[in-house]
């Protein structure tokens, strides 16, 4: 038939559209976990710019008490006043900057040499045999019922447990 309706465009309109969500049967795929970081480890230093808006920051606070456009209206005015500013103008930030990230780079000098200490220390600890052996007779029997209920499983921290508690009658 002429000037009938071609099916693609019907197709098109009814046709269901695919997303990434995982399908059922399959797990999806697990992020791996971050690793804790150190409180003690330094911050890294903030560039020209951030230097520039600590200053601008108390400027923008003084100028405009009453200020309802909150962060991004001072994040705004800062960057067009950033971009307005010359180089000349912008060299004080930069110096503090520079200054800055010197100072973090001997921090983080002394934190990876203080992290490399703790790390022998801790191998050295590790390293050492600690043969102490308990005379509590209640202790003998925290070992029966721990042997007893993870007779299979062995981990490190329980190998020198098993070989003194291997005396022991478990009951069955």
């Amino acid at each position: 038939m002429k000037g009938g309706r071609s099916k693609s465009k019907a197709d098109s309109k009814l046709s269901v559209k695919k997303t990434d969500a995982p399908k059922k049967g399959k797990a999806a795929p697990s992020r791996k976990a971050k690793a804790a970081k150190d409180p003690n480890k330094p911050k890294r230093p903030p560039s020209a710019f951030f230097v520039f808006m600590e200053e601008f920051r108390e400027e923008f606070k003084r100028k405009n008490p009453n200020n309802k456009g909150g962060v991004a209206a001072m994040g705004k005015a800062g960057g067009d006043r950033w971009r307005s500013l010359s180089d000349a103008e912008k060299a004080p930030y930069v110096q503090k900057a520079e200054k800055r990230k010197l100072d973090y780079e001997k921090a983080v000098k002394a934190y990876n040499k203080k992290q490399a200490e703790g790390t022998k220390a801790e191998e050295e600890e590790e390293s050492e045999v600690h043969d102490e052996e308990d005379d509590d007779e209640g202790s003998e029997e925290v070992c029966s019922f721990f042997l007893r209920d993870i007779l299979k499983s062995f981990c490190v921290s329980c190998l020198v447990f098993v070989a003194y508690s291997s005396q022991l009658v478990i009951p069955g």
